[in-house]
Formats: structure tokens, C-alpha cells, sequence
């Protein structure tokens, strides 16, 4: 009987260091507190929203959604859940920017049918986006030149920065750190 105990509580001490590894937040996780409320103007739709999706330890189902209704493909109206790291992403930029305004959104989430259409007709749209899985925005904010954006996005390192000053927006997605 000693034996098996043994081996158990082993099992489960390793197990809850485990655990406890995969749960450690990440370095833009770390840095927010209380409640996160972010705030979004999509250009293409005109929608605006002011939307805590994250108070008292736990996300909250109906600021997601209200987050990813605004972030839809505004071209198909496909409503695709965004990634959290991404909303925690945004929510230490905007303090990083010191600002209130809302980020202008000129893409959120696209469907694999928009983004194949945007790949045949618009020159530096990638074939395997970010976007298509909710885990990339693209976006400006009122009053902060696009390169302190670009420059705040990078500090973060919590994961791909675009610049698109022609364009006039800076992508921000939480795949691998790379810039561009």
C-alpha cells in the first residue's frame, strides 16, 4: 500500500507543477490588473464599443462576444471568436499609448473566403493570416502618430507587428514575435 501511495502523490505534485507552469501568465498576461475594458471604433461598420470582457478573475462570455460581433468580417458578417491574449494584447498597448480613444479597427476577423478574395486581389495580404483565427487586428488609434503605434507594438514583444504607413495601420497578432 505504501508503494502505490508513493507513486501517486509523486504523480500529483509533478502534476500541479505542471499545471501551475501552464497557467503562469505570459509577459503582456502579467501586466494587467483589475478589470479589462477595451474600447473599438470599426471603421467599415461605424459600430462602437466600450467592452469589459475580463473583471473579478474570469473573462466574461458577454464582453466577448460584443467583441467579436464587432471585429466580424464586416464583408460576409461571419462572427469568429477572438483570441484573449489578443484582447490582453490591446489592452496593455492602449496603456503603453496613454491614451482613452478607441483603436480604430480596419480589419479584425476574416473568413477564409475574404481573406482568399483580399490574397487574389491586394498585394501583402498572406495566404495563412492570423486574422483567419481571430488571433490578429489591424488597427490605428486617434492622436498617436502611427510609428509611436508601430514602436509600442514591438516594446511589447507579444508577438507580430506590420507596419503599413501607406495604408496607414499597424497589424498586431499574437503568433510568433516577428516584425515587418
Amino acid at each position: 500500500m505504501t508503494s502505490r501511495k508513493m507513486p501517486r502523490r509523486r504523480f500529483l505534485c509533478l502534476g500541479t507543477a505542471g499545471l501551475a507552469g501552464l497557467l503562469r501568465p505570459g509577459p503582456v498576461t502579467a501586466a494587467l490588473g483589475g478589470g479589462r475594458t477595451l474600447s473599438l471604433h470599426n471603421l467599415h461598420t461605424g459600430e462602437f464599443a466600450r467592452t469589459t470582457y475580463w473583471a473579478d478573475g474570469r473573462y466574461i462570455a458577454d464582453g466577448l462576444s460584443q467583441i467579436g460581433w464587432l471585429l466580424r468580417d464586416f464583408r460576409s458578417g461571419e462572427v469568429h471568436g477572438i483570441d484573449r491574449r489578443l484582447l490582453d494584447l490591446l489592452m496593455v498597448l492602449n496603456d503603453r499609448l496613454e491614451t482613452g480613444e478607441p483603436f480604430e479597427v480596419i480589419s479584425g476577423y476574416r473568413s477564409p473566403a475574404t481573406n482568399a478574395m483580399l490574397v487574389a486581389t491586394t498585394g501583402g495580404v498572406a495566404a495563412a493570416s492570423l486574422h483567419v483565427v481571430g488571433m490578429a487586428i489591424d488597427i490605428r488609434v486617434p492622436g498617436r502618430p502611427l510609428e509611436r503605434v508601430r514602436d509600442a507594438a514591438r516594446a511589447l514583444r507579444g508577438g507580430g507587428v506590420g507596419y503599413y504607413q501607406a495604408s496607414n495601420f499597424v497589424h498586431v497578432d499574437v503568433g510568433r514575435i516577428r516584425y515587418w
